[in-house]
């Protein structure tokens, strides 16, 4: 069974950083694409960050870019999400999420089978 469990949410003021992290379990880490995706309430989850198995091929939503890095560990099986420059927009609850290929719809939720439960970001103004 494959399981995903974020940590490292929690409430900055704007300008701040925060790191969330990812542990998956229940499959071969290194055959795994990791991605992150966030939900503010009211609105649909939205595409944030993927990472290729080996790490080679990374993709941004433009709302983050150059403000927010993925990265993975395949020794810990663990996938990073290191945000700076955090906004009051960021606000929401982040998801870790994995498939086991990195398709040309990666920001379609609909791509990833295994999704962790989910950790919440608060920027205040």
């Amino acid at each position: 069974q494959v399981q995903l469990e974020e940590s490292g949410g929690g409430s900055v003021q704007a300008g701040g950083s925060l790191r969330l992290s990812c542990v998956v379990s229940g499959r071969a880490f290194s055959d795994t694409v990791v991605g992150w995706f966030r939900q503010a309430p009211g609105k649909e989850r939205e595409f944030v960050a993927v990472i290729s198995a080996n790490g080679g091929i990374t993709n941004y939503a433009d709302s983050v870019k150059g403000r927010f890095t993925i990265s993975r560990d395949n020794a810990k099986n663990t996938g990073d999400l290191q945000m700076n420059s955090l906004k009051p927009e960021d606000t929401a609850v982040y998801y870790c999420a994995a498939s086991r290929l990195l398709s040309k719809t990666y920001a379609s939720p609909g791509q990833y089978p295994y999704w962790g439960q989910g950790t919440q970001v608060t920027v205040s103004s």
